[in-house]
């Protein structure tokens, strides 16, 4: 089965919670009901937490839970546009600004007739952690709209992106809220965007949206920044067994930025990248993926994998299953939210996988997760390393506030420097929580320390 055809059961039981995080989730339950990507992604934090409540008292007596787990402000808009037919569409927009007690909100814009307030809101309150793991200043939010750009015209995306931001520029701002890109939001619609606020506030702040293009503000190596950041990851959890990437066959699902992005760095790093992915099938390639071909299919026809085994002799195509079917050492699930579930995991632990990191957010479901857990796969999860993106559109708000450019060579070993305290704040937590080597929990306590203790020492608001 395909990663946007797979359908996961998110409704089964939960693990039980601590006596002082189950009442909260209760009421994240019955307050938001029938968004099962939230409720994943609150309690996988709040299962992990659970020893920091017991020695943290205060953090329960000053209600940080109740307060952490209800976004600050949900915003919900219509988004009217005219296509190429002369015929009204309209679409649903979301800004969900969830935490800004370490700096502006900040999270990408996602297009993709997927999107709900389930995912919006599982996607803001996982950027929280994510952000405060960076150490960069920056609080949580997520946006996006059902807008699917694929298939539209550039004028049709064009309209609907000034439409879109017509709405949202009244509620951001450089020091309020700085969204970014995801899926189905790239440079193209950050450039429409970014005019489009340019026009109707008649300011040019270039720290309004990050991901911009390379000449009007944007920031070397931001494209390549969460699947290189997912590969340095997967770098510094196997240094700390004495290993390397060298000789390593690694799979990555997905074919777009953070998938063409991890398979590079792979590449360069010594592994072997054999397989990657759309929505109608894979290709493995065991003589190591062609990035080249790969983006001319992807990035410049938007055509369908299956064009790459067609043009690569050693390559071939799997219409449907899915790439954790193929033995490898490294699997970086880069496409979307819970497309690797139970059995592809004990697939890959069969097959004798070594490291998992997430390129995507939340693409592991918990049977997924505890299955890796259990057969002692190094584990990082999304909110640790697929990081280095938002990490680098915070260098790219601290390039645009000072006015300055830094070279690729500058910007890559930043992001290397970031990376690397990511997995050691996650290991150390681990470590003073008693659960060496869990990087899910100790990415969990990190994250939320930084968030908790800033919540309290600016009061109840």
């Amino acid at each position: 089965m395909s990663e946007s055809t797979r359908v996961t059961d998110l409704s089964a039981d939960f693990h039980p919670l601590s006596d002082l995080a189950q009442p909260v989730f209760d009421t994240v339950l019955a307050v938001n009901p029938n968004e099962p990507e939230y409720h994943q992604a609150v309690h996988e934090v709040l299962h992990s937490i659970g020893p920091v409540l017991e020695r943290r008292s205060d953090y329960a007596d000053n209600g940080i839970l109740e307060r952490l787990v209800e976004p600050e402000r949900q915003i919900l808009f219509r988004v009217p546009w005219i296509d190429d037919s002369g015929k009204l569409q309209v679409n649903r927009g979301y800004r969900v600004q969830y935490n800004s007690a370490l700096g502006p909100y900040k999270g990408g814009l996602r297009f993709h007739p997927s999107v709900n307030i389930s995912i919006i809101k599982f996607l803001g309150f996982e950027q929280i952690f994510k952000n405060a793991l960076t150490g960069q200043g920056i609080g949580g939010g997520k946006g996006g709209s059902n807008f699917d750009p694929h298939g539209k015209s550039d004028a049709e995306v064009m309209r609907f992106c000034q439409s879109f931001i017509g709405e949202l520029y009244r509620h951001i701002g450089e020091h309020t809220d700085v969204p970014a890109g995801d899926i189905g939001v790239g440079g193209r619609e950050i450039g429409y965007m970014f005019g489009m606020y340019r026009k109707i506030t008649n300011r040019h702040e270039s720290g309004i949206l990050t991901g911009k293009g390379i000449g009007w503000g944007g920031a070397q190596v931001r494209t390549e920044a969460t699947g290189y950041g997912a590969v340095f990851f997967v770098q510094e959890m196997l240094a700390v067994h004495g290993e390397s990437l060298e000789g390593k066959r690694v799979a990555v699902s997905g074919s777009g930025n953070v998938a063409i992005y991890a398979i590079e760095k792979a590449t360069q790093l010594g592994a072997t990248a054999v397989t990657a992915s759309d929505s109608s099938g894979y290709v493995v390639d065991d003589a190591g993926i062609d990035l080249g071909l790969l983006r001319q299919i992807k990035e410049v026809e938007r055509a369908r994998i299956v064009e790459y085994a067609k043009r690569r002799p050693s390559a071939r195509f799997v219409e449907g299953g899915t790439v954790w079917e193929v033995p490898v050492d490294i699997a970086v699930p880069a496409a979307t939210q819970n497309e690797l579930d139970g059995d592809s995991a004990r697939a890959l632990i069969a097959n004798g996988v070594r490291a998992v990191a997430e390129g995507a957010n939340m693409p592991s479901t918990p049977e997924a997760v505890e299955a890796f857990q259990q057969a002692g796969v190094l584990f990082a999860p999304g909110k640790a390393a697929n990081a280095g993106g938002v990490a680098t559109s915070a260098l790219e708000m601290s390039q645009n506030a000072s006015r300055q450019r830094w070279a690729f060579a500058e910007s890559e070993q930043k992001l290397r420097d970031i990376m690397a305290d990511i997995h050691s704040a996650s290991f150390e937590a681990a470590e003073r929580y008693g659960v060496e080597g869990d990087y899910v929990a100790g990415a969990n306590i990190a994250g939320f320390e930084r968030v908790a203790d800033a919540m309290l020492a600016q009061g109840v608001i």
